[in-house]
């Protein structure tokens, strides 16, 4: 059940996002509360293979999280904008905390998550479902770690705000991550520069004549870093 609810959070909070329902979501109380909905659903759907009475804490889960998002969307109206600053960063920081804490509470109300030692429950529980936390791990590199190379490199660097559409650089950020942590399952570290090479050579020059050098090596920096630290998680935890 712990890495079933993680796994959900990370599909109902970025994978079912998308670009347009994000941006629904940022400005409107009806995309908050669809976004709600679908996090609800995606949970009772991943909590029902091991607890089919746990729709109150899915409920419990789902309610909290459209309340913690609905606070953030009051927080953008009202509040000005964070630019290139650490701001932007923390603000996604602990947005991500308290929904993870909710998670939390939910698990150990419930029995599956013990006071005494959460954090070697947590370990065990991913060690136990390598499946699963294999499956978890490759979706973490898809949206989420998109958004998280978006926002760190904004809040740090600068530049432009993030744009989540990212246009085909997107996919083939997604793709690189994807290969790096596959390299990196396999023990083949030797092959995990070569990856970054083709974007490197093609797009190299475009990005010294637009000036964006800085930000461009920032992104492939804490993409591939994301990659590799995602891959040696997964080969410790499931046994790859």
């Amino acid at each position: 059940m712990i890495t079933a609810m993680f796994f959900a959070h990370i599909t109902g909070d970025f994978i079912l996002q998308t670009d347009r329902l994000a941006h629904w979501k940022a400005t409107c109380q009806k995309g908050v509360l669809t976004h709600g909905l679908i996090v609800l659903l995606v949970t009772w759907l991943f909590s029902l293979p091991f607890d089919r009475g746990w729709w109150p804490w899915v409920l419990f889960i789902g309610l909290s999280h459209t309340a913690i998002d609905s606070s953030q969307l009051w927080l953008a109206q009202h509040t000005p904008r964070p630019g290139p600053s650490p701001a932007a960063l923390i603000r996604f920081c602990v947005d991500q905390a308290l929904h993870f804490t909710i998670i939390l509470i939910a698990l150990t109300a419930s029995g599956y998550l013990p006071l005494a030692n959460p954090a070697g429950a947590i370990l065990a529980a991913l060690q136990q479902t390598p499946l699963l936390t294999l499956l978890m791990g490759y979706a973490f590199l898809l949206m989420p770690a998109w958004v998280i190379v978006k926002i760190l490199v904004y809040s740090l660097v600068g530049g432009s705000p993030p744009n989540f559409a990212g246009g085909t650089d997107k996919y083939i950020g997604m793709l690189e991550r994807l290969l790096i942590t596959t390299f990196v399952l396999l023990g083949q570290y030797v092959l995990v520069p070569l990856v970054t090479l083709p974007r490197l050579l093609a797009e190299g020059r475009e990005v010294r004549n637009r000036q964006q050098t800085n930000l461009y090596v920032a992104e492939l920096l804490a993409s591939v870093t994301l990659a590799i630290i995602t891959g040696l998680g997964i080969r410790l935890l499931a046994g790859g």
